[in-house]
């Protein structure tokens, strides 16, 4: 009989909050791409590979995801179908292929002394993120991070790889939902405190960017798609080279933040366009000029089927809530819209 080999489920979204270190005056809260970001490679490149479809057939099918022909997860399906390994022989591959960020486990460190909770939040499969983190961190420090993403049916003999939707969305696991439940939850338990969480988001490529527009402060490897994508369309965003450099910006942050608020209200580094987007669409928080002008990456990627639906509405929205404001009040959104969100503009 075939075996599901999820792990025990980990704590929901609400629960991402929590850590069990000495707390900062400001609540921060960091949620990070996986593949490519705290690991050089890509863990399903490496099965598809290896033991699926192949490296030709793979980039026929990611072509076929920038170019709007199928969806990520139509696409991400007929690739994770294809395997036919068992799963302790496909980690195997992965144990001699992946690489670490060499200053990861020293950030993670960081985090859990600072009561900075750390969150992986992913498309891809939770029980492959899990057994490659016990095995390059240990299984102590590996339940110390929650894994967001989805879950996955395996066969015994691995000729069934099926993943379990975390969303029934096109993209399978909306990262933006994610994280708005997150900072959401966070902002209820910080309420009695007079302070708004501040959220951090670490990223490499343009299927982070709904995950990355809803954070307070974005860090983008430097040289690859993400930051090329900010700097081509003014997203203000951090580079950063390896999880050193993260640390060093996120405790400047900590200080600044707390010399300029007190830890009070919202952080020096918030992110008001985040809420700007979210009012004009809460569902999908997409800003009108991609509606207006999508790219092809906008389309498949970023916000998939509210284009479509955003498309013809968002003209006549946008057109009665100018109209219902005073001129003080749209020249103060106006204002608002136009605030860089923190540290570093793409410029």
């Amino acid at each position: 009989m075939p075996i599901a080999l999820t792990p025990p489920p980990m704590p929901e979204v609400k629960n991402l909050g929590k850590a069990n270190a000495q707390p900062t005056k400001r609540k921060i809260i960091c949620f990070s791409d996986f593949d490519g970001t705290i690991f050089k490679q890509d863990t399903g490149h490496v099965l598809f590979d290896t033991h699926g479809c192949g490296t030709e057939r793979r980039e026929a099918l990611d072509e076929q995801i920038k170019t709007g022909e199928r969806s990520f997860r139509d696409v991400s399906e007929e690739m994770w179908g294809s395997l036919n390994v068992p799963f302790e022989d496909g980690f195997k591959v992965m144990e001699r292929t992946l690489e670490i960020d060499p200053d990861f486990q020293r950030f993670h460190q960081y985090c859990l002394e600072n009561n900075i909770p750390f969150n992986v939040i992913s498309a891809g499969l939770k029980p492959v993120l899990r057994k490659v983190l016990d095995k390059w961190l240990g299984e102590e420090a590996s339940s110390r991070i929650d894994i967001v993403a989805n879950d996955a049916h395996i066969s015994e003999d691995g000729s069934e790889w099926k993943p379990i939707w975390r969303h029934d969305t096109e993209l399978g696991h909306d990262k933006a939902r994610s994280i708005t439940e997150a900072r959401r939850e966070a902002e209820q338990e910080c309420a009695g405190e007079d302070a708004v969480p501040l959220i951090v988001f670490i990223g490499d490529g343009v299927s982070d960017l709904p995950a990355a527009r809803e954070a307070d402060v974005l860090f983008a490897r430097r040289g690859l798609r993400l930051e090329e994508y900010c700097r081509q369309h003014g997203i203000p965003y951090v580079p950063f080279d390896t999880f050193a450099d993260i640390q060093r910006e996120i405790e400047r942050i900590r200080r600044e933040d707390e010399r300029r608020t007190g830890g009070k209200g919202r952080p020096a580094f918030f992110n008001p366009r985040a809420n700007l987007w979210r009012r004009m669409s809460s569902q999908t928080a997409v800003p009108r000029y991609v509606v207006m002008s999508p790219t092809k990456e906008e389309q498949t990627i970023a916000w998939s089927e509210a284009i479509n639906s955003l498309k013809a509405t968002t003209d006549a929205a946008q057109a009665a809530q100018t109209q219902s404001q005073s001129p003080v009040s749209a020249a103060a959104a106006a204002q608002e819209h136009a605030v860089p969100h923190h540290v570093q503009s793409a410029a």
